[in-house]
């Protein structure tokens, strides 16, 4: 059983390169010129890194911060999962995470970097919904409509989430699987994907494969 169906938005490695360069260029044409940037980990790894490239920029770092699990299941609350590990007293930082949803990771990351005493915080992602309680300095595409998006760094995981969201306990094949991701999400995944993606649904525990196709977990 489906318990709730909504758009998703799969960006490719082409695409999120893009979206990057994009938003380093709008720093770099502001003028701003930070001292330390901290990814918010996991989406804002590689935005950040290709970020610090574009700008030249060396002095890099992160924080981790859960507020979301795959496939839009949301944690009850942003957690500092990892702290930072330098100071950041008087400085300039540029804080770089891939989406603002909701907005409650970025809101939690300036209440901490806040309490350490830096001199300045800008905020920078790759996309911006308008739904989001906390706006960006910087963004390089803004979401009216809301949908998730899916970026390269977390595809596999996310897609596993998904799987587990439409297998029912009657049997699906691989086609079938397909077409439910394609008509519920919105999502198109190619067979290899896909094999790939229950073959750790598999090894996780959340799937169970039978003579007639595979089943969520505990039903065989």
């Amino acid at each position: 059983m489906i318990e709730e169906q909504f758009d998703c938005q799969v960006v490719s490695w082409e695409e999120a390169y893009g979206l990057e360069r994009e938003l380093a260029s709008r720093i770099k044409s502001s003028g701003y010129r930070p001292d330390l940037v901290v990814a918010i980990g996991r989406g804002g790894f590689v935005p950040a890194r290709v970020v610090c490239d574009r700008l030249l920029h060396t002095q890099l770092t992160s924080i981790r911060i859960e507020r979301w699990g795959v496939a839009a299941n949301k944690l009850e609350r942003a957690t500092i999962r990892f702290p930072l590990s330098v100071s950041i007293s008087n400085m300039s930082v540029l804080v770089v995470d891939d989406v603002t949803d909701t907005g409650d990771t970025l809101s939690a990351a300036l209440d901490y970097l806040w309490s350490l005493g830096p001199a300045e915080v800008k905020t920078g992602v790759l996309h911006h919904k308008v739904s989001s309680k906390v706006e960006p300095d910087y963004c390089s595409e803004i979401v009216h409509r809301w949908r998730w998006i899916v970026y390269p760094w977390a595809f596999h995981e996310e897609m596993l989430g998904f799987v587990e969201r439409v297998l029912s306990d009657n049997p699906l094949g691989m086609e079938e699987i397909r077409n439910r991701l394609k008509r519920f999400y919105g999502i198109d995944i190619s067979e290899p994907d896909l094999s790939d993606v229950l073959e750790d649904a598999i090894l996780t525990g959340k799937a169970e494969m039978t003579g007639e196709g595979y089943v969520r977990a505990g039903q065989v």
